[in-house]
């Protein structure tokens, strides 16, 4: 999908102080900068940060880092995030380095509508990769929960592979999570994608 550009990206984006461009220079120090030791949830392609956003509302006492990697994308959330949410940053970054912004801080990871990748050898970079699951292992610091929204059924199927091989335990999986109503937090797509009728998948996994 093509990305519009934001005119006056540069000046949202240097003007909020919910932004992190070095998060590599907190890595080890994220308690610090949220100043407590409340849990700490991310959301790894967060787009326009609807998600992350109604959940740092809802849930105070839950720190929320929400990780994106295109300017005008998160330039866009940041205008969304009311004043004074104090639990609730969002980090410019590739995926790719997450082992190096984080240090067994992380207790939540939320994979919404990540990039199918759906060329074979392409599938490493998907985000349920055994390259990306070996990546959190260095990022969680208690048990490992991960939780996973797509429309793509390929990605989902290879992602439940991924997940038992890497010793992650189902603890709820749907392949049709709004059959039963709409969840009370949605992503952008999510809502796209079921006004359409289009199944959702989900699972939540966890590895002690």
């Amino acid at each position: 999908m093509r990305l519009r550009n934001v005119k006056n990206k540069e000046e949202i984006m240097n003007q909020s102080p919910y932004l992190i461009r070095d998060g590599i220079s907190y890595k080890g120090k994220w308690k610090d900068l949220f100043d407590n030791d409340h849990p700490i949830y991310i959301e790894i392609g967060m787009g326009k940060g609807q998600f992350i956003i109604e959940n740092a509302l809802r849930y105070p006492d839950i720190n929320f880092i929400g990780i994106e990697k295109y300017d005008s994308v998160i330039a866009k959330g940041l205008q969304k995030i009311p004043d004074n949410l104090s639990n609730l940053r969002m980090v410019r970054a590739d995926a790719l380095t997450i082992q190096d912004i984080f240090d067994h801080e992380i207790d939540h990871i939320y994979l919404n509508f990540s990039d199918p990748w759906p060329k074979k050898r392409h599938h490493l970079r998907r985000l349920s990769s055994r390259v990306f699951l070996e990546k959190y292992n260095s990022i969680f610091r208690g048990e490992k929960t991960i939780e996973m929204r797509t429309d793509n059924l390929d990605l989902f199927l290879y992602s439940l592979l991924s997940f038992d091989e890497a010793g992650y335990i189902f603890l709820e999986l749907s392949f049709d999570y709004h059959k039963n109503g709409r969840p009370p937090i949605t992503t952008e797509y999510e809502d796209r994608f079921s006004s359409k009728g289009m199944p959702i998948y989900y699972i939540k996994c966890q590895k002690r």
